[in-house]
């Protein structure tokens, strides 16, 4: 699976930058996420409930930060397992580029592999969980940057809007009920 998108963030790219590496911001924004710990230098333990489809599970994973150049870009390398539901194993790449003094354009391409009933659903409802988390994400993201709280941070339409090369940014996907992706961040 390959999942490329932009997001335009409310904050400066050294806010965004801070605020995702800080376990605190990320336990909260990550959709079924759990716990989220320093696991080492830029290492993180990771569990969450996920639900892609009819597989749903605990996932119990590491993550890592490599290739680091602070403000401007990251690679996220992640596994996991999620028991019977299968494993996920993979890397992102991050970029942040400032967008005026208060807005960021964050840019991110992900490669995943899935295993187990995870692979056996099918690569499109993968995909579309992927995609729908992300935006959740991003709202949440979005909220938390802006101080909005509540449920309405979470089932409206507000919030971070993914930036379409070549057109005006459109609003993000409702990720309403939707568990997180990112059960491909898990290892045990």
């Amino acid at each position: 699976m390959e999942l490329t998108e932009q997001y335009l963030l409310p904050v400066s790219r050294e806010h965004a930058w801070e605020a995702l590496r800080d376990t605190a911001v990320l336990r909260t924004i990550i959709p079924g996420c759990e716990s989220i710990e320093a696991d080492g230098e830029n290492a993180y333990t990771v569990s969450m409930l996920a639900a892609v489809g009819p597989v749903k599970a605990h996932f119990k994973g590491r993550m890592s930060l490599t290739d680091i150049d602070p403000p401007n870009s990251y690679t996220v390398v992640f596994e996991g397992q999620g028991g019977v539901a299968g494993f996920a194993k993979g890397s992102a790449a991050v970029t942040l580029e400032a967008d005026g003094e208060s807005s960021t354009k964050l840019s991110y391409t992900a490669h995943a592999q899935v295993g187990g009933k995870l692979a056996q659903i099918g690569s499109r409802l993968v995909d579309g969980a992927a995609r729908k988390v992300a935006g959740e994400f991003f709202k949440r993201f979005t909220a938390q940057m802006t101080g909005e709280t509540g449920a309405g941070a979470e089932s409206t339409d507000e919030g971070a809007a993914p930036a379409q090369a070549g057109e005006a940014a459109e609003q993000a996907p409702a990720g309403k009920g939707h568990k997180s992706w990112k059960a491909w961040i898990s290892k045990s």
